[in-house]
């Protein structure tokens, strides 16, 4: 039998009916390396101990259903989770339904949850820098065909600046996207170092979103609580999750 999972309580001026939540690894029925609320069920993990994960999960957070796992391809795909032939094959997710839950996995990317000022919409972003240098987000608070001034953004935990470190390639090609991207490239130790979510930031602020919340915690620096590719290499996902309650 699972413990209760561990997850954060997203701490940002959401209205109410809005609840979003972020899950640690703490708190499962997953062994070692994957130990022990993995969520990930392409992960090599045992299937049973996915299962009651999430079935935990869901259970500690009054879910009335699934969360909507998506399949997770590193693209600037959003799906419409509303539309009645809905694909979950994407990184970013979008719903107007109460009840339905929008959802990411992550073990270094940036989780970025949004929801818009009047409460009826909600997104959750799997912002890897693939999905940053394809224009995710910005097609993300696009979809909410709102003011930008009235989309509401949290960061999620992920990989830190000091422990991300890139090619200069990638920092090039963030340049030629949009030249303000080198406030979030730093030369440490003989390599450039990425910090997703000052491009995120950079990024929300671009696209006219002011109120920007969360970051600043790292999930390579606290193996305590957050899984890590980059880290351990073979390991399991925490999810970023937001929902309209019913």
């Amino acid at each position: 039998m699972s413990a209760t999972p561990r997850c954060i309580e997203v701490e940002w001026p959401a209205p109410a009916g809005v609840r979003a939540v972020f899950s640690t690894r703490r708190g499962g029925a997953s062994s070692a390396p994957w130990a022990s609320l993995n969520l990930g069920s392409h992960v090599g993990d045992e299937p049973r101990a996915v299962a009651a994960n999430r079935a935990a999960l869901c259970a500690s957070l009054g879910l009335a259903s699934e969360p909507c796992w998506l399949e997770q391809i590193h693209s600037d795909i959003l799906i419409d989770l509303d539309a009645a032939d809905a694909s979950r094959r994407g990184d970013a997710a979008i719903t107007r339904t109460r009840g339905r839950v929008a959802t990411v996995m992550v073990a270094d990317c940036l989780p970025v949850l949004l929801c818009d000022a009047q409460g009826r919409q909600v997104a959750a972003v799997h912002a890897g820098w693939r999905g940053l240098a394809a224009g995710l987000i910005q097609k993300s608070v696009a979809a909410f065909g709102a003011s930008p001034a009235d989309v509401i953004a949290w960061l999620g935990p992920a990989i830190g600046p000091h422990a991300y470190a890139v090619g200069a390639d990638l920092r090039t090609r963030f340049l030629m996207v949009d030249a303000h991207n080198a406030d979030a490239f730093h030369w440490h130790d003989g390599q450039w170092h990425m910090d997703l979510a000052r491009i995120a930031e950079l990024q929300l602020r671009a696209a006219g979103v002011t109120s920007i919340h969360g970051g600043g915690l790292c999930v390579h620096s606290d193996a305590a609580n957050f899984f890590s590719y980059r880290r351990d290499g073979e390991t399991g996902r925490m999810a970023a999750l937001v929902w309209l309650e019913a």
